[in-house]
Parts: structure tokens; C-alpha cells; sequence
């Protein structure tokens, strides 16, 4: 995705991905800010450990508890959060927030981005997770108006939901009871591999409206390109990269 935006902007610049174990992520960090990269994408697992070797973490990323983006300015690496924007934007395709009864299924890193950006945006958050106990602390952490098991999904208002758990990565069950999807609701799943997850096509067969995964993924690397680079980033075109890298 971000190759594919480079070449569609002309800027000279090129995205390689390295894997990095968790006892080595210091060393990593060091190796480069030694190389002059410019910008480092973080994934799992390293979101909230690469916080510690930063020089500065935003007010947005500490208050989510992870980063998933560190850009070099002046020799200094400075981590911030976009997972939230690209929550945000991919429910947007669909909907507006402000105002609408949210429900968040997982307490995970995940979750805490996609709680932030629906709060951000004037939602009312429900967070539901297997573990009582993490909703709990998710939802007093971030101001989330309730926290339950994902049992209690159909006992409240939901006009948007969004899955963060693993479940229905490479699999065909569902996190919550299908039929309890109001008609009228937009479902949003973060995994993003397969592209239609079995809670989708339940939604889907539901009436409800649906978001991949593919599109939170595809707004926090576009967000990604436009901090580091101060451009517009073609969103189109990183889509259309990763429907070809499939």
C-alpha cells in the first residue's frame, strides 16, 4: 500500500517490512534510527513496548496506551496512534458517529484504538469482551459508558458494531449471537484476512451495513503517509494494492 502511494505521488521513498523479535525491538529502534529511516509502521507485538524506546509519545497515543506509528524529526522519534483514524474513516464510509450507540467486542490493543476514535467522534461506547474484568478497565480508562460480557451484546442499543477480537480470523464462527444484529446496524470487523468474515456475511444476510477490516487498514497507513509526508494520500490506490497483494 504505501509503495503503491509513493509511486502514485513521485515521492522517493520505499516501504520494506522487517520482522522483529520482542527482545531485540531496542535494538531494532537503535538500528534505525543508525540507518536514517524516516518512519517506522509498528505492529503486534510491539505496540505498547516500542513506547518505552521513544523519544516522545503523543498526548493521543498515551491516552490509547499504544503506537503503531514512530516518525524521525530532528534525530528524535516521536510515536503516535493511527489505528484510531483508521476506525474512524472506515466506519465513516458507511455512517456518522456522533450520537450513536456503539458497541466494541474485545478489550485488546485493537479496542483500545477503535473506543478512543468512537468516543473521539461523540459516540456512546458499550465495550464487551469475553474477560469481564479488561472491558471494565478499557471502558474507565478511555470514559466508554458501559463494559459487559460479549454475552449481554443483545441487551443494549447498537448501532455500530465492531469486532477487535480474533475471532473469525481463518474461521467460520462468530463473536456474538448473528440474529441479535439489528437490521438497520453498520458492522465493521478489524480482521481483514479473509476479506468477508463469517460475522459479515451474517450482518450482510441481516440487512445490516458492512465494513472489512481492509478499510481500517488501509486509513491508518493513508494517515500514516500523510504525517510523515505533509501529502494528501491516495486512498484509492493503496486499496487497490492491497486487493492486488491478496
Amino acid at each position: 500500500m504505501h509503495n503503491a502511494a509513493f509511486a502514485a505521488l513521485e515521492v522517493d521513498a520505499v516501504y520494506v517490512a522487517f520482522d522483529v523479535v520482542p527482545e531485540r525491538l531496542g535494538a531494532a529502534l537503535a538500528g534505525g534510527r543508525a540507518l536514517g529511516l524516516r518512519q517506522l509502521a509498528i505492529s503486534l507485538p510491539h505496540k505498547i513496548a516500542a513506547m518505552e524506546h521513544l523519544d516522545e509519545v503523543d498526548v493521543v497515543a498515551r491516552r490509547i496506551g499504544a503506537v503503531n506509528t514512530a516518525t524521525a524529526r530532528e534525530d528524535r522519534w516521536i510515536g503516535t496512534n493511527t489505528d484510531w483514524i483508521g476506525a474512524v474513516r472506515a466506519l465513516e464510509r458507511e455512517t456518522t458517529l456522533a450520537g450513536r450507540e456503539a458497541v466494541v467486542l474485545g478489550a485488546g490493543g485493537a479496542a483500545r484504538g477503535v473506543v478512543y476514535g468512537l468516543i473521539e467522534r461523540g459516540a456512546r461506547v458499550r465495550v464487551l469482551n469475553r474477560t469481564v474484568a479488561r472491558a471494565e478497565a478499557l471502558a474507565r480508562d478511555l470514559g466508554a459508558a458501559a463494559a459487559g460480557p460479549l454475552e449481554s451484546f443483545a441487551d443494549g442499543p447498537r448501532d455500530v458494531i465492531v469486532n477487535t477480537t480474533r475471532v473469525g480470523l481463518r474461521e467460520t464462527r462468530t463473536p456474538i449471537d448473528p440474529d441479535a444484529i439489528p437490521r438497520d446496524a453498520v458492522v465493521m470487523d478489524a480482521v481483514y484476512d479473509p476479506p468477508e468474515t463469517a460475522l459479515l456475511r451474517a450482518a450482510a444476510a441481516r440487512g445490516a451495513r458492512t465494513v472489512g477490516g481492509k478499510w481500517m487498514l488501509v486509513h491508518q497507513a493513508a494517515e500514516q503517509l500523510q504525517i510523515w509526508s505533509g501529502l494528501e494520500a491516495p486512498v484509492d490506490v493503496m486499496a487497490r494494492a492491497f486487493d492486488a497483494a491478496r
